[in-house]
């Protein structure tokens, strides 16, 4: 770098701006399956079982393991299950690549699937 380079165009502000917004909404995304996919998720209970059940196929004997491998299917389906409304916005608009629009009925979803997850953490019913 000599401290000469021409600054960034309008267009390259642009889309650096759009990146790092897609980025905030892919984190945020990844966070609210994080916590669906703690022991607060009243769906924890139901993925313990076959996880265990297919932990022992590979020999793993580790509760923790197990307790740590279902919270992250779970995580997993979490941010898979949401991703559907997001995939048929897509489909029906037939974007070829992912929007602002998009992520945002994904971090919705996301969001409406862990809502008991948040409402044990919080203290609330669920």
């Amino acid at each position: 770098m000599t401290g000469l380079e021409p600054p960034l165009s309008p267009a390259d502000l642009e889309r650096r701006e759009q990146l790092l917004q897609r980025d905030g909404y892919l984190l945020g995304i990844a966070l609210v399956g994080l916590v669906n996919g703690m022991h607060f998720s009243p769906l924890y209970d139901l993925f313990l079982v076959p996880v265990a059940a297919l932990a022992a196929g590979f020999w793993i004997s580790s509760k923790l393991v197990i307790f740590y491998l279902a919270s992250l299917v779970l995580s997993v389906a979490t941010i898979m299950v949401a991703g559907v409304p997001a995939a048929l916005y897509e489909r029906r608009r037939s974007l070829r690549e992912t929007d602002a629009r998009s992520l945002q009925i994904w971090l919705a979803s996301s969001f409406v699937i862990s809502l008991p997850a948040f409402m044990r953490m919080f203290g609330g019913a669920g």
